[in-house]
This record gives C-alpha cells, sequence and structure tokens, in this order.
C-alpha cells in the first residue's frame, strides 16, 4: 500500500491541516481506515491520534482509493470539533449504546371500540332541465 498526498491545506480557523490522498493498492482490498492513520501519521510526522480519516472512496475495479482527512495541532482540537460518529469510526471515542427500559406492566388492553354509526349517503343536488329549442 503506498499513499500519495494530493492536496494539503492549512485551517487556522480550526487548528487543523487538511489533506487529499491517494492510496494505490495493487492485488489487494480497500485498506482498513487504521492502516491509513498509522502510515499518514508517519509521513506526516504526526501522532495517531491526532489523524482523522474522514472519507475514502474506492471504485470497482481501480486498485487505488482516493480520501481525506485531517491532521489536528492537538487530540483535544480533534475531540472538540469533530463529529461524534467520526470520532467513533476512527476509534477515538467508544461509542454510546441507549439502553431500552424494560415495560414494567403490559400494556392494558382497550375495550372493544363501538362501531361508529353509518352515514346515510350524501345527495348530489338535482341539475334542471336544459329546455329544447
Amino acid at each position: 500500500m503506498e499513499i500519495e498526498i494530493v492536496s494539503k491545506k492549512e485551517n487556522e480557523l480550526l487548528d487543523r491541516t487538511e489533506v487529499k490522498f491517494k492510496v494505490a493498492h495493487p492485488k489487494e482490498g480497500t485498506p482498513q481506515r487504521e492502516a491509513v492513520r498509522e502510515k499518514l501519521a508517519g509521513m506526516l510526522k504526526a501522532s495517531k491520534e491526532r489523524v482523522i480519516v474522514d472519507a475514502m472512496d474506492s471504485e470497482f475495479g481501480k486498485m487505488e482509493t482516493l480520501g481525506y482527512a485531517k491532521i489536528y495541532k492537538t487530540k483535544d482540537a480533534a475531540m472538540k470539533y469533530e463529529r461524534e460518529h467520526v470520532l467513533v469510526r476512527n476509534k477515538l471515542k467508544e461509542k454510546v449504546k441507549v439502553e431500552k427500559k424494560a415495560a414494567a406492566l403490559p400494556p392494558a388492553k382497550a375495550a372493544p371500540a363501538a362501531k361508529p354509526a353509518e352515514k346515510a349517503p350524501e345527495k348530489t343536488p338535482e341539475k334542471p332541465a336544459e329546455k329544447k329549442a
């Protein structure tokens, strides 16, 4: 697996460097996000916990993947600015499982509802007969 950096941009406002990259992976499947993070961290001289791989797109039949990553100046900046599901994907945060409360008692059965009264058919206004000349 070889990584080539296509473009690199500094984003001072969000304390990060934004990188577009291309991964060549002949005779292999799409590389794992963790492997790409490690390789990018080594290339850009940053710790792995500061590298966030946002997206990786592969085309069918091609042995290359295009991607977008962000390298933050600190881990705290990454935790502050990144969306939660992206942090979970990059294994910087654990997924929070929401437990459903078990119902103490089953819901009471309602009495069968009475049938609604049937409506009388609506009468349509009759048209006046047309006069023939």
